[in-house]
């Protein structure tokens, strides 16, 4: 009979547990012990979870204090030597100054994580990397799994991957170079877990899903030929796309099973099945790991069936990918819609569908009440979310049928518009501003919590409210700021503020779901046609225009962000729900305009995320985006100026995309790669203005004057002095007022005193 099975769980707990602990620690409330027993109480429920859901298999060694690749490498050895710790002696402090950084370290890279809104932290390789006996976390997290008895089957990134994710420093000619010796320590991992008494490791190559070069797809060979005589059971997990290409060298590898993911790639498994050999596992994703939608279990049995006639007990049933990407349980969930809710899955009702899905293919228990019953439930509910009258609106419809080309085309060309918008704004040289975001106190979050649950009057509520706008702005006149924000004290998260506003959305209580470390987002759920009803942001922004003669940003999320970040309808074109949040945002811009708020920043961070993992893809995908945007934000006039802003991501290979979004101006996160993307700016010859970070907001870290001026200059070298800005890499929300306060005094001094270098004729060091 075939098995279930998951690759993996959330582990912020039911409540954000792990991030109220974590931060705990870091203000020094909790102690290390303390902070332990959370992480410990986490995984016993993640456990008893999938015992109590019935699957087969207890997936373990998927709880992680910040990020999952951070902590493979604390388990080989291969944090980065500039932090000067031993590996085997590595404490929890030393983990999060890695991930956060320290007084005298700046904190590793992050990137997206594959098309996920996921940050990982990026591996930094270079000729002095060596790996060694790390962190014995994972050991102590199987021990206690164990401990319970059952099958344990421990998750491990992959050794390829967690090579390829990283970067290359300080003269490092190729990571490969290194395989050898991180293999040594992929051994003494594995070799210790079967001491333990592991019979089964999924390891994770999910690489597999991009274009691979060559010497990285023929290194699997070697790799896996030479770990799987010192391991437990392998089951190599691929998902995120379709691995077909690489059938032939999957079926060929000495490893003892393959995962598949059925949910991205489901035509894949024709390929795979066609040359399955007869002593291997076949994992089979079908639940989906990415988005809340119950599984359609007629769909997914049928899909299922031919596979289990032809594997047998070698079939194991899955869900497509870790469900850290999931909400944790739906049943936390006390107001939401209840109609929305019958469609809804979260990751504890997905190990649910995983272990019935696995129990219909026996042709007994597919017949028997319980299981015939909850087939019965899911079909009403999916006819009646297919027929609901709350998924269409005639009136978006008609207005998507209305669009022609001249919608996505602004008036006049960027150096008309250059023109027109420096006569007005008269800003100087090297003009500084935010991203969008300052601190969000206790006061405000207690604020925007009593006006929801009504223990707070609508008017005193608007007047906190523009208390916090008029504090704001009275601070960032006294830093000396050029073009200032409101401050979005009334914003919980940047797409779950407008989804609340939106109709054709839903927001949950808990859907909460990992960002990165201890930044939990809840996304919003678009279930029908998007329309705005009435203005989401006016109020506020011309509020705060009327307070200062400076000019102040109105500030919005993209169409390819809100879509990104929420969890999206799944019976129409992403692309056309893209389209349909445009045709909203076109309409707030127009009512930001009209209430004379002129400069606009329509925010797209997602816009490289969600690229499609294989380039042939590509085309269409930044066809669709681009063109979203340019709906959005091409309805003002040539002297309203239109920013942008984009974070951690590899722009290198979408920036005539980029360009063609027709931003006035971007601003982009550049801190931690020390202004290393704007070589490619420079490249590429970006036609418009741009504002690479000088200070990384992801940390607590104050850089000093002289620090931001060294970034300055460096981006100097690369950008014309009329076409930059300076600016943090991101919005502020996550620090406090005395690290903004600091920090954007000492960015406003270091932009005063380059101006001064500039206007004495001094060109930039970096440029001589």
């Amino acid at each position: 009979m075939a098995q279930a099975h998951v690759l993996g769980l959330p582990r912020i707990g039911v409540h954000r547990e792990l991030k109220f602990a974590v931060e705990a620690f870091w203000r020094g409330e909790m102690s290390a012990t303390a902070l332990q027993e959370t992480g410990r109480q986490i995984r016993a429920a993640n456990r008893r979870a999938q015992r109590k859901a019935g699957l087969d298999w207890i997936t373990v060694g998927d709880f992680h204090w910040y990020d999952h690749v951070l902590s493979t490498l604390a388990l080989v050895g291969g944090l980065p030597a500039r932090f000067g710790r031993a590996p085997a002696a590595l404490s929890l402090d030393d983990y999060f100054v890695a991930a956060r950084g320290d007084a005298g370290q700046s904190a590793m890279e992050m990137t997206k994580w594959f098309d996920t809104n996921y940050h990982y932290l990026v591996p930094e390789y270079s000729p002095q990397t060596r790996f060694g006996e790390g962190t014995e976390w994972l050991f102590d997290d199987v021990a206690e799994a164990l401990a319970e008895g059952g099958s344990v089957k421990p998750v491990l990134l992959g050794p390829l991957s967690l090579l390829y994710l990283g970067k290359e420093k300080n003269g490092l000619a190729d990571r490969l170079s290194l395989l050898p010796d991180l293999l040594t320590q992929y051994e003494r991992v594995l070799a210790r877990l079967k001491t333990q008494g592991v019979t089964w490791v999924q390891i994770d190559e999910p690489i597999l899903a991009l274009d691979l070069p060559e010497p990285w797809r023929d290194a699997f060979t070697s790799v896996y030929h030479r770990l799987v005589p010192i391991a437990p059971s392998l089951l190599l997990a691929t998902y995120f796309g379709d691995v077909s290409e690489h059938a032939a060298l999957l079926a060929a590898l000495p490893v003892a099973g393959v995962h598949l993911d059925g949910v991205c790639a489901p035509k894949q498994l024709d390929t795979f099945v066609a040359q399955w050999p007869q002593q291997k596992v076949l994992s089979v994703g079908v639940v989906d790991s990415r988005n809340v939608w119950r599984c359609d279990l007629t769909k997914a049995r049928a899909l299922l069936a031919p596979l289990a006639d032809a594997l047998g007990e070698r079939l194991w049933v899955a869900s497509s990918g870790s469900l850290m990407h999931c909400p944790v349980d739906l049943a936390s969930e006390g107001r939401l819609d209840k109609q929305v809710r019958t469609w809804l899955a979260f990751a504890v009702q997905k190990l649910a569908e995983v272990a019935l899905l696995r129990r219909s293919l026996d042709a007994a228990a597919f017949a028997s009440a319980d299981v015939s019953a909850a087939f019965v439930a899911d079909a009403t509910a999916q006819a009646a979310r297919r027929t609901s009258p709350r998924i269409h609106n005639s009136l978006v419809q008609k207005r998507l049928a209305a669009l022609t080309d001249a919608h996505a085309r602004r008036a006049s060309d960027y150096p008309t518009r250059a023109s027109a918008q420096r006569a007005w704004l008269k800003l100087p040289v090297l003009p500084t501003t935010t991203i969008g975001s300052f601190p969000q106190t206790s006061a405000i979050r207690r604020a925007r919590a009593d006006f929801k649950r009504r223990a707070l009057s609508h008017l005193d509520y608007l007047e906190t409210m523009r208390a916090q706008i008029r504090l704001a702005v009275e601070r960032q006149e006294a830093y000396g700021l050029d073009v200032l924000v409101h401050g979005e004290a009334e914003r919980n998260d940047m797409v779950e503020y407008f989804g609340d506003l939106l109709w054709g959305f839903v927001i949950t209580e808990q859907g909460w779901v990992q960002s990165y470390g201890s930044r939990c987002v809840k996304p919003p759920v678009i279930y029908g046609d998007v329309y705005l009803p009435e203005p989401m942001t006016v109020t506020w922004s011309a509020y705060a225009q009327q307070l200062t003669d400076k000019p102040v940003k109105g500030m919005l999320t993209g169409p390819v962000t809100m879509l990104q970040w929420s969890f999206v309808r799944d019976d129409q074109p992403r692309e056309r729900t893209a389209l349909q949040i445009a045709l909203a945002l076109r309409e707030e811009v127009a009512a930001l305009e009209k209430a004379g708020v002129r400069v606009i920043q329509i925010d797209e961070p997602a816009l490289r995320e969600g690229l499609p993992l294989r380039e042939r893809d590509w085309p269409s995908y930044l066809a669709w985006a681009v063109h979203a945007y340019r709906v959005c934000s091409s309805g003002v006039a040539d002297d309203t100026q239109i920013h942008t802003h984009m974070c951690y991501s590899a722009f290198h290979d979408i920036l005539p995309s980029i360009a063609a979004l027709d931003a006035d101006v971007i601003s982009i996160e550049t801190t931690r790669s020390d202004m290393e993307l704007l070589g490619a700016f420079e490249a590429f010859a970006y036609p418009n203005e741009i504002g690479p970070g000088v200070y990384d907001t992801h940390s607590p870290r104050v850089p000093s004057q002289a620090e931001m001026e060294r970034l300055i200059e460096a981006a100097l070298a690369r950008i014309p002095a009329e076409r930059l800005w300076i600016n943090p890499d991101c919005g502020l929300k996550t620090r406090d007022w005395a690290q903004v306060d600091s920090a954007l005094t000492n960015m406003v001094a270091a932009a005063n005193a380059v101006r001064k270098r500039l206007s004495a004729g001094q060109r930039p060091a970096l440029a001589a």
